[in-house]
């Protein structure tokens, strides 16, 4: 649990920055119904629902242990639940593999860059969707094209950071990587994505990039679930803002009508 000390450090303040504009809205995107996972004699998650609209950002907080990693682990496919329903734009799905959540539109960029450090911005965009031209014997990788769809997606999710596509990533500060990882889900048209603590050990500036980054999406329509434990950030980008606490729904919010005490409150099972 939170204590005294750690809630304050929750609260800390930067210079507050205004809050985001409404949503663009456009129907449910996402929602998962009374999911339940056990690890044995351990439950995990009690039942959770929640959703996220089209334009949308949710975010999902809660102390070590309230089951966010294994809620966001059973949306990407990766764990199988107990029990529960996912419906994708209104329809009930079965996911039971990343190859599921991938086919209902659901793209997971987890804490952990999951980039392969040997190769540039362009081949991690495009690595196993590789563009092509020619048929047969002459069919080649089409790198103009490729390169010319890498800087248009960065371009338009305002990515100015990154001027050099042809180098590895292992030589970019985490920011940009981070940056690139979510570039990638957008370039593959995903219209739902959960990022799992997508500002983890990142420096001020680089913070910055990445929820201005959120905000794009959010402006292009993408619904977006964010895993968090920084409120400060949650009330950058969030419009609902889901507590987890020991594995059940504490509390829902609506950003525009709670406060940060509000929500550490609900963290911390006190509210």
């Amino acid at each position: 649990m939170l204590n005294g000390a750690a809630g304050r450090r929750f609260l800390k303040r930067r210079p507050a920055s205004p809050p985001p504009s409404e949503p663009p809205g456009g129907g449910e995107a996402l929602r998962v119904v009374d999911v339940t996972k056990w690890y044995g004699s351990v439950q995990a998650l009690d039942r959770v629902s929640m959703s996220v609209d089209v334009g949308e950002v949710v975010a999902l907080v809660g102390d070590n242990g309230a089951g966010k990693s294994t809620l966001v682990d059973v949306i990407a496919g990766v764990l199988a639940p107990d029990s529960g329903e996912f419906y994708v734009r209104g329809e009930r799905v079965a996911i039971r593999s990343t190859d599921d959540a991938a086919l209902f539109g659901i793209r997971t960029v987890h804490q952990e860059h999951t980039l392969a450090d040997n190769l540039d911005v362009v081949e991690n965009l495009f690595l196993a969707r590789e563009l092509h031209r020619g048929v047969g014997p002459l069919r080649r990788l089409h790198f103009a094209s490729m390169q010319q769809r890498t800087w248009a997606a960065l371009s338009e999710l305002g990515i100015s950071t990154i001027s050099d596509i042809r180098a590895p990533v292992e030589k970019m500060s985490g920011g940009q990587r981070q940056t690139v990882t979510v570039a990638r889900a957008t370039l593959q048209n995903y219209p739902i994505v959960v990022l799992d603590e997508p500002t983890a050990g990142l420096g001020v500036a680089e913070v910055q990039r990445v929820l201005q980054l959120i905000l794009r999406l959010r402006a292009q329509g993408t619904a977006i679930v964010i895993v968090s434990q920084n409120i400060e950030e949650i009330f950058e980008v969030a419009d609902r803002i889901v507590v987890l606490h020991l594995g059940k729904v504490g509390a829902v919010f609506r950003r525009a009508d709670t406060t940060p005490e509000a929500v550490v409150g609900a963290v911390m099972g006190i509210a």
